[in-house]
Order: structure tokens, then sequence, then C-alpha cells
């Protein structure tokens, strides 16, 4: 047992923390999107990844409202399909009555509200120029973050802008657990990709706390830029439970490579670069699971330009 434990622990988290959840297959129940929105109009687009390997179902909503002369704000939804799943008309409403961004929820191709091997590839930084795995199997490949974020920049913002007018210096970019850890790489290696982040319970354990060793080469904004970051994350995302297995002592092991208290210092250290503003919240009594829809109402209010300390805590 002790030895398959030390493989386990070699090889690094081969089940990612959504894998561990029940809701895995589950399909995408209908919403907004589907029953329409008295706020919103809907349609989508089909992107391939850029070697044909990965298929993008992207849902965006337009605001019914007119923009602005300058044109409507954006924020790009990661995980497009449990986002789309839950928002909802009470929210769209709220950002109706303020200055409504236009939503941009990137799906995986299917019915599911996540595909692991492929947000698994896409979300994850790359390390090196060796293929990296994210499994014992070697089944799922990681570090494709620059290319995911490539595709956003060089495909998807302009068919966006071909459907709405958007303001360019209004961008936001939001992501759940991987995608937490892709919103934060982003912002590490292209900083003026987008003007708000938001990383909702970033995996900062991911290959040992790898995002932290990056946040030692950012070297913050350009003179004169300034962005916003809002870290979230529910105070119950660290498990009392007994690990049954070996497979399960390795992925806490993995991660409690980082402390609980990581992300509310990474945002910590982030504030103190000049143009960068920070928010750090906590959702009382919420997992990991639950904490995404609980992020999500907070980052489109950001979006829609409400300033960080006035975010409730509670959508």
């Amino acid at each position: 047992m002790r030895q398959l434990l030390l493989v386990l622990l070699c090889c690094w988290p081969w089940l990612s923390e959504v894998q561990a959840r029940p809701d895995l297959d589950k399909a995408v129940a209908p919403g907004v999107a589907e029953q329409g929105s008295a706020y919103y109009r809907f349609q989508s687009l089909v992107v391939t990844s850029a070697d044909g390997l990965r298929g993008y179902q992207v849902r965006i909503g337009i605001p019914r409202r007119l923009p602005s002369a300058a044109g409507y704000p954006v924020i790009y939804l990661l995980d497009g399909n449990a986002a789309i799943e839950a928002l909802r008309e009470e929210w769209l409403a709220e950002l109706d009555r303020a200055d409504p961004p236009v939503l941009v929820a990137i799906g995986h191709a299917g019915n599911r509200r996540f595909d692991v091997a492929m947000r698994t590839y896409d979300y994850t930084p790359p390390m090196g120029v060796e293929p990296i795995w994210d499994d014992l199997e070697q089944t799922r490949r990681a570090g494709g973050a620059e290319q995911f974020l490539g595709l956003i920049e060089t495909r998807l913002k302009p068919q966006v802008a071909e459907l709405a007018s958007i303001d360019p210096g209004r961008q936001a970019l939001w992501g759940h657990s991987y995608g937490g850890l892709f919103v934060l790489y982003s912002l590490f290696s292209r900083p003026d990709a987008f003007q708000s982040y938001a990383a909702a319970s970033p995996s900062l354990w991911w290959r040992d706390g790898y995002l932290l060793q990056l946040e030692k080469r950012f070297g913050g904004l350009a003179a004169g830029q300034r962005a916003r970051l809002l870290m979230t994350k529910g105070d119950a995302e660290q498990s009392s439970r007994v690990p049954a297995n070996a497979a399960e002592r390795a992925r806490r092991i993995q991660r409690e490579s980082v402390p609980p208290e990581a992300a509310r210092e990474l945002a910590r250290r982030l504030g103190q670069w000049p143009g960068l503003v920070t928010r750090y919240i906590e959702f009382p009594g919420l997992g990991h699971g639950p904490a995404l829809a609980a992020s999500l109402l907070p980052a489109l209010r950001m979006a829609a330009g409400v300033s960080l300390e006035h975010l409730e805590v509670q959508p």
C-alpha cells in the first residue's frame, strides 16, 4: 500500500476536483439560454481548436438594451456549459439595470456540464516543451493553456466583436477550479488581454503549486495600465472527511501542497502591484462545487462596472 501511494504521489493529481463530484457526466439542464430571457438574446457558435482535436460550443448572450457609445462590456465564461446553466433570470434583470455585459460562455462540445479531458488540457499551464499528463494512465494531456488563450484572443474575440458592439477596454474573464487556474495564468502571461479577472476556487495546488512559481516571474502591469482581480472560494472547500483509499490520500496530499489560505494570500500580494486592484471573497458554508455558481454573480457584477469594494459576498 505504501508503494502504491508513492507512485500516485509521483504522478501528481490524476483526478481533478471536478472528477470527484457525482455530477461529472450530468447533462446541462435547460436554463435561460434555452428558455429565453426578457433581457438577453442568445445565439451559438461552434469553434474548433487549431489542431482540430477539441471542439467548443460557445453561447453568446447579447443584451437587449442598446450599448453605450463605447460599446458593451464583455465577460468570457469558462466551463461554459456549467456557467450558462447556472445563470438566473433575476441576475440578468439586475445586469440590465446597470451596464449589461455581453456573455460569452465557452463550453466544450457536447451536452455535459464538464468535459474533464478537454478542460484539463485547455486550462492548465505549459511546463517546458515535453508533453505533460494529468492522470496516471496518461490519457489526459495537460499544459494547453497558452493555445487556449490564443484561441480566445485570435478567434473568439473577433467573432464576438462581429456580433455585438464591444468596448475593448472593458473585457473580463471568469473561471472556476482549473478554470480559475487558467484565469490567473492569463493574468500572469498576458495581463493586457483583459481588464477584469475573476478566479473562483483556483486550483493553486496543481503540480505542487506551480502557479505560485509563475507568480514569481510576474512583472506586474504595464505603465498606466489598470486591472481588477476578484478571487473567491467557499470556506468549506477543505474537506474534513477521512480519505477512504490510497488514491484519495494521494489527492489530499497534493491539495495540501499549498496552505488553505494560499488564495487569500495570493490576492493580497497581487494587490500590492501598481494598477492592480484585488478583492478576496469567501462564501460561508460552501464547498468546492457550490462555489462555482456562487462566484458567478459577483463576477457578472464586476463586468457590469460594479467596483470590487461594493461587491456583495452572497449572490
